[in-house]
């Protein structure tokens, strides 16, 4: 049940992220759809083809009918969610926390290594918006300084490592995703980043 909801929430805050940038673009109605679906769907997507498993959004209509539905709310309400700081980035946030848990497990669940799961929590939780931003013509926050995919591969670790340690899937799976999205919400608000390459020195 808790993976269950965590895999609608991820769908669903990325497809609200992919609906405020075309509404920032004024874009029509099929545009709000194409965008939250890539977003909502694109990283689960690319997880289930690499893990060579039916793609999950093609075994139920649910997930599909959640990007709709959200860019129906989207379309009128737009406006007033662009009214909270930082939305698209802090929709993005969840989903990334979401994903980073719920592509980690399902790795573990088809009896994927360690590495791999770690692998597939990060690509899950980072696919759609790099999608989302690429098709737009947008800065992808995956080539800023700020801390993005060191948030998901941190969720994931710390889902993975324990879920290793035995300390239940439901604890990991809270804590992991209450990690990704603290680190991530630190970036955010704080722009809080890793040491990067070169930092400080001559070029």
């Amino acid at each position: 049940m808790l993976f269950q909801f965590l895999d609608y929430l991820g769908v669903a805050v990325f497809a609200v992220s992919g609906a405020i940038l075309a509404s920032r673009k004024g874009l029509d109605f099929i545009a709000f759809l194409f965008f939250a679906s890539l977003t909502g769907i694109g990283g689960g997507t690319l997880r289930d083809l690499l893990l060579g498993v039916p793609v999950f959004w093609t075994k139920s209509d649910g997930y599909l009918l959640v990007c709709l539905g959200v860019s129906v709310v989207m379309w009128f309400g737009a406006a007033q969610v662009e009214r909270f700081g930082k939305p698209l980035r802090w929709a993005d946030a969840v989903g990334l926390a979401a994903y980073s848990v719920i592509g980690a497990a399902k790795a573990l669940a088809v009896g994927d290594t360690v590495l791999v799961a770690i692998l597939m929590g990060v690509s899950t939780a980072t696919f759609g918006g790099i999608l989302r931003d690429t098709i737009a013509g947008e800065p992808s926050a995956i080539a800023k300084p700020e801390i993005y995919v060191g948030a998901a591969f941190f969720g994931a670790g710390l889902f993975v490592g324990l879920e290793y340690l035995g300390i239940g899937i439901w604890p990991a799976a809270l804590i992991g995703f209450a990690g990704a999205l603290i680190l991530r919400g630190g970036a955010i608000e704080r722009s809080w980043t890793l040491p990067c390459y070169g930092a400080g020195s001559a070029r």
